[in-house]
């Protein structure tokens, strides 16, 4: 119910993400380049757009906005948003690891395509999983 609570109050502006210092802040995923320099203007500016509120609502443990969070991550969304591949497979484990009963078998599928040998090393992987038990510990999520 916290989560819930958080996610409303970051996503109607009530409060900032700067309040919640142990995640990073939203605009920290934001290239400093314009959108114009990506093939997909348009889209690029669509996720730019949208990015705060949908980060604020992963945060608080929306599963939909963390599996567009950990995508944007993973493929830079057109040039949207920074690729941090390391950063994209954590939101793939606290998916994986939420329990939550919207989990489905491509989220599965993509724990291995976005956190496998393809995409990461074993020292990615490992920081993946320490990134993402922090993570589940500040959801409140106990494995």
């Amino acid at each position: 119910m916290l989560q819930l609570i958080a996610a409303a109050l970051l996503a109607c502006g009530c409060v900032s993400l700067a309040e919640f210092a142990d995640w990073p802040a939203a605009d920290s995923y934001v290239p400093k380049t314009s959108c114009q320099q990506s093939g997909a203007v348009e889209s690029c500016e669509r996720i730019r757009a949208a990015w705060t509120g949908l980060y604020a609502d992963a945060i608080g443990g929306r599963i939909e906005s963390q599996r567009k969070v950990s995508f944007c991550l993973s493929t830079g969304c057109d040039k949207g948003i920074v690729v941090e591949p390391v950063l994209g497979c954590a939101w793939r484990q606290v998916i994986a690891a939420s329990r939550n009963p919207q989990i489905t078998d491509a989220d599965r599928r993509n724990i291995e395509r976005y956190c496998g040998r393809d995409m990461l090393d074993d020292a990615e992987r490992a920081v993946a999983r320490d990134q993402s038990r922090s993570w589940l510990s500040l959801l409140g999520v106990t494995r």
